[in-house]
């Protein structure tokens, strides 16, 4: 008899590992019967886990460090135990934004520096920028790009918390002049005419850990096997995700009514990494830009979890060291090892790295000789030492 688990998700392209370990028989292999239940909010998701409704969920990276530092009024203890995606954002502006960004001289899709120059050029004013959810990679890379660009918060922005699926529709109204949101609802805002695609998030931040698959930490203690099951199914969908030539059909699982509800040609893009910018333009290929697979995008690095604590803390006056030790431990590199090295998966021969600091593709050391670690680069520059006091 097949064990039953609740999962939560949201309506993104990079709900795909979990999507794609029911809809292709990984889950029913390691005897399990997923319940995807698709929710409307990333605080209805984090909820939902918090309080037992479901076992696991599709999980914004930085929800598990917000919550080990007190942050968003759920105490829960929450384990982030594989990243489900790297990247898979873009930037996008209105249409009016875009014709100021326009007459100032347009930057080339992808050129952080560049875009950041000229978003606060033409911001004329406070920009309202909308992100899915408060504690979210959306949030951190403004935050790091903008304030990097001249446009910090609140000084010059102001972040304002939009569903993903009603982005599109949010930037049409007028409630917003930009946006960072993951695949299909970026594209969809160009497709509806109502936005267009400024850079793609992976500019910003090469390598950036954008879900997670987080199971509450009690019941991952105590159903050790039943976890060890989950995490094996969905770590094979993504290797299934990585292989070559699986975009179209991935895009049409996606797609379905009862997931996206889009057309399979709109959820492609982000899985092929070409993007359409502006209504009736032509597509603009990204590499990099949503991973499930390759370069390690699996493993939940404690040196990620450490970045996002520490980016946290200097905002809204943590204590920094403090922080980032919290943010490493729900980072569960030890759950990882344990459960998937019998799968298969290459295990690097460090649980954390410096952040920012790849700039080309790396062997490194790991359980069976060596493996490729990806670009991993901050779009200034910059590198986050998990080691020492940034």
């Amino acid at each position: 008899m097949k064990a039953r688990l609740s999962v939560a998700y949201v309506p993104l392209v990079d709900a795909a590992p979990i999507i794609v370990a029911k809809e292709l028989g990984f889950a029913e292999e390691e005897g399990l019967e997923l319940d995807l239940l698709r929710a409307p909010s990333w605080s209805s998701v984090r909820d939902w886990l918090a309080f037992g409704r479901v076992e696991a969920a599709h999980l914004l990276s930085p929800i598990p460090v917000a919550m080990a530092l007190g942050l968003g009024g759920v105490a829960a203890r929450v384990s982030a135990v594989q990243v489900l995606s790297v990247n898979g954002n873009v930037v996008g502006v209105s249409q009016a934004l875009a014709a100021r960004i326009a007459d100032a001289g347009a930057p080339d899709f992808g050129d952080a520096a560049g875009a950041g120059r000229a978003l606060a050029a033409a911001a004329g004013g406070r920009l309202r920028v909308g992100v899915p959810f408060p504690f979210s990679m959306h949030a951190e890379l403004l935050y790091y790009w903008l304030s990097a660009s001249g446009l910090p918060a609140p000084e010059g922005v102001e972040i304002r918390t939009v569903p993903p699926a009603l982005m599109a529709e949010a930037i049409g109204a007028g409630e917003i002049d930009a946006f960072c949101v993951g695949e299909p609802w970026g594209s969809l805002a160009v497709e509806t005419g109502v936005g267009r695609l400024l850079l793609p998030g992976s500019s910003i931040w090469s390598f950036a850990p954008e879900k997670v698959l987080a199971l509450r930490t009690d019941w991952a203690e105590a159903e050790p096997e039943l976890a060890g099951r989950l995490m094996r199914a969905i770590w094979r969908a993504a290797r299934w995700l990585g292989t070559g030539g699986v975009a179209t059909t991935a895009a049409e699982i996606l797609a379905r009514e009862g997931y996206l509800g889009l057309p399979p040609e709109l959820v492609d893009r982000a899985l092929s990494g070409h993007l359409v910018v502006s209504p009736g333009g032509g597509s603009h290929a990204v590499p990099g830009f949503l991973e499930f697979f390759a370069g390690a995008a699996t493993f939940p690095w404690k040196s990620q979890a450490a970045w996002m604590g520490h980016r946290m803390a200097a905002r809204l006056g943590l204590e920094r060291e403090g922080a980032s030790t919290a943010a490493k431990a729900v980072f569960r590199t030890d759950l990882y090892r344990r459960h998937l090295a019998g799968a298969g998966a290459q295990m690097p021969g460090a649980s954390e790295k410096v952040e920012g600091g790849i700039t080309a593709g790396t062997m490194v050391a790991s359980d069976t000789g060596q493996m490729e670690l990806f670009e991993n680069r901050f779009f200034d520059g910059q590198i986050f030492d998990p080691s020492r006091d940034n």
